[in-house]
């Protein structure tokens, strides 16, 4: 009983106390809360979050990513930096070294002519001599020059044959200088050769699998010559995408205007945008451009059927809609048999044997096949239900298609490959 007084003063403090609190907490929650440091907005990439653009840039507004949810896409997937490209080389030359599976070199007069020089430069003279080598072949020599690519970068080349050579395996390639459209040599190719093919034949017999007259050198070519491309010095920056479109390239120009601020981006058609540097990215454009590919907008595409006719294949886009429209297909079948049968003549006849013909001739016009009635879609996944419910094959889908697209049910642009 000498413990409730204690009991009564402490009740009695927390009374008194609590008004105090409540004002504490009410000073606290009027006071302004530190700020965010300037310009440090989030961007996301590939899952991970880092400094540099805002949300809205990948999917807060319509004008990036369209439609809410959607998959997005990378502008450095959608769109590449003008400038920034590979260049086609090419030469000609000799591979050597083959097992007696090289060109003939009275059917591949350039071979003989090009054994010739080369020997003449090493100091052998074989003008008016008979040649039969067969270990001898014409190639051409093709690679591709990547950008930026500095003097003694190696390149994978490709050999080709280009007379009668039946095989280019165990050949190794002379020194071969590689040269671009403007004539000038830019890279030199030399090693051996490896073919994903072969080739074996007999008297009678013959295997070949794969392309043995094509093969391949892993770092076989050496750059000599660089291609000038100052790209820090740019001023303007432009950007083509892949797939031209309006709204794509719009969708672009506003992600990087988010990221930058101001309106830096401009699309100027469905597939170029123009880009002007902003002061604070002046000679520093990798920083710009690493930051800019990475932001993410969702890719607009025109709806459009795609049809192989020679393998059936059809593909159709997101965005491909038909109207309500019925449609009949039916197959005219005529199947024809040929039964012979024999004429025997009797016994002590002057009568002969011969064979008398039996056709029969049956026409199946499909009667059962009646007006299936494919509605109107408004996703991808409904069309095809559609389609598939007229129980018909690709082939004579593709003519369905055709005939729904002559009556105007079907709003999709159809390209024939």
């Amino acid at each position: 009983m000498h413990r409730l007084p204690s009991l009564r003063r402490l009740l009695i403090l927390a009374a008194a106390m609590l008004p105090v609190a409540t004002a504490w907490a009410a000073d606290l929650a009027s006071q302004p809360q530190p700020q965010a440091q300037t310009g440090a907005r989030v961007i996301q990439r590939g899952g991970a979050a880092a400094a540099g653009v805002a949300p809205s840039s990948f999917g807060g507004n319509a004008g990036a990513s369209g439609t809410p949810g959607a998959a997005l896409s990378r502008i450095k997937d959608l769109a590449s930096v003008e400038g920034v490209r590979s260049n086609q080389i090419l030469g000609y030359g000799i591979v050597v070294g083959l097992n007696g599976t090289g060109d003939t070199l009275n059917n591949a007069p350039f071979t003989k002519q090009s054994l010739q020089a080369m020997l003449e430069r090493l100091g052998v003279n074989t003008r008016g001599a008979n040649m039969r080598t067969a270990n001898v072949a014409a190639v051409m020599v093709t690679a591709n020059l990547p950008p930026f690519a500095t003097q003694g970068t190696r390149l994978d080349v490709t050999v080709s044959a280009l007379g009668d050579a039946k095989s280019l395996q165990g050949g190794t390639l002379l020194a071969t200088p590689l040269l671009g459209a403007d004539g000038e040599v830019y890279a030199v190719s030399q090693g051996p050769v490896a073919i994903a093919g072969f080739s074996a034949e007999a008297d009678a017999a013959k295997i070949t699998r794969g392309v043995p007259t094509v093969g391949r050198i892993a770092n076989g070519g050496l750059v000599e010559r660089e291609i000038d491309f100052a790209l820090n010095k740019l001023k303007t920056l432009r950007l083509s995408l892949r797939n031209p479109d309006l709204t794509t390239a719009r969708r672009i120009a506003a992600a990087i205007n988010d990221f930058i601020g101001g309106d830096s981006a401009e699309p100027t058609d469905p597939s170029t945008i123009v880009l002007q540097i902003p002061p604070r990215f002046q000679g520093n454009m990798i920083r710009l451009l690493t930051d800019i590919e990475q932001l993410r907008v969702e890719p607009d595409q025109t709806a459009r059927v795609v049809i192989d006719e020679r393998s059936g294949i059809i593909v159709m886009g997101r965005d491909v809609r038909v109207s309500t429209v019925a449609v009949a297909q039916g197959n005219l079948t005529v199947t024809i048999s040929e039964e012979p049968q024999v004429s025997q003549p009797e016994g002590f006849s002057d009568g002969r044997t011969v064979v008398v013909p039996r056709s029969t001739v049956k026409v199946d016009t499909e009667g059962r096949n009646k007006l299936a009635l494919v509605k109107e879609s408004v996703t991808l996944r409904e069309l095809v239900d559609g389609l598939n419910a007229l129980g018909i094959g690709p082939r004579d889908l593709i003519s369905i298609l055709q005939a729904i697209k002559t009556a105007g049910a079907l709003q999709a642009d159809i390209e024939v490959m």
